[in-house]
């Protein structure tokens, strides 16, 4: 089973005559193959599968993933499991500075 979270694109580039960018998944930086996404522009969300961008998504979208993900490692959290992650929302990633 193949989850995907969105990812920012930071870079785009080309190499090998491919459309290539640089992706941001919440710090982790990866490259992806934007050439099933032509449209895409520096500063949008994509999700990414296999090294390859196959949809594009604005900021409000990715951030209720973001926010999904967080509600689900909250409730693992919860539960008892062991969960190593930091937050993805701008809200976790807010109350996190708070307590800091």
């Amino acid at each position: 089973m193949c989850l995907a979270i969105p990812g920012k694109v930071i870079e785009i580039f080309d190499e090998g005559g491919l459309k290539m960018g640089k992706i941001d998944y919440s710090g982790t930086i990866n490259k992806a193959c934007l050439a099933y996404v032509p449209e895409v522009e520096v500063g949008q969300y994509v999700i990414v599968h296999a090294g390859f961008a196959i949809s594009v998504m604005d900021e409000d979208e990715a951030e209720e993933v973001f926010q999904t993900f967080d509600e689900m490692t909250d409730a693992l959290k919860k539960e008892g499991y062991r969960v190593e992650n930091e937050p993805l929302s701008k809200k976790k990633k807010d109350e996190k500075k708070k307590s800091s």
